[in-house]
């Protein structure tokens, strides 16, 4: 994993849920950036194996936890992002589903995770994104949570820092 604080981060631009493509290392001011592996859909299994993943579970709770923290992360004067490998299409559905005030982008050519050379695990034949959070300051990577252990307190923990930082 290449998210060390004080390196620049890659320019990749990733399709987002909103229409738009975003590149993170240009973006001015702060950018949390949550990276997750997957999210079911109503109707749709999930991947092979993926109950008996530690820490596969829990993509779901996570986004709603940082929906809920979104005004204190837009009053902290930082943007809010999430990234996982599925398909924009696949996405939409969900932030429209969960009601997600933020962008999903998605990284499902896996430039992002080239680029970064982000962790992953298998579930069946597919490579998935481990869970992470890192924070973009004026295209420089500025603090990186990883391992994330608790998903649904994890958002909780980005504002306590974002707090820190004031």
């Amino acid at each position: 994993m290449q998210l060390t604080p004080g390196l620049p981060l890659p320019a990749v631009t990733l399709p987002a849920t909103d229409g738009s493509h975003i590149t993170l290392a240009t973006l001015p001011g702060r950018n949390i950036v949550a990276v997750y592996p997957w999210t079911g859909c109503p109707g749709v299994p999930n991947p092979p194996g993926w109950d008996d993943i530690p820490g596969a579970h829990g993509s779901t709770p996570e986004l709603e936890g940082f929906r809920e923290v979104f005004d204190l992360v837009s009053h902290a004067g930082a943007r809010l992002f999430a990234v996982s490998g599925q398909t924009t299409a696949f996405q939409r559905e969900m932030a429209l589903r969960l009601e997600l005030p933020f962008p999903i982008l998605s990284d499902a050519e896996g430039a992002l995770r080239r680029a970064l050379h982000l962790p992953t695990f298998e579930a069946g034949p597919e490579s998935y994104l481990k869970r992470l959070t890192f924070v973009v300051r004026d295209g420089q990577i500025e603090h990186v949570f990883f391992p994330v252990e608790d998903p649904e307190a994890h958002a909780a923990e980005v504002v306590d820092w974002l707090k820190d930082q004031a």
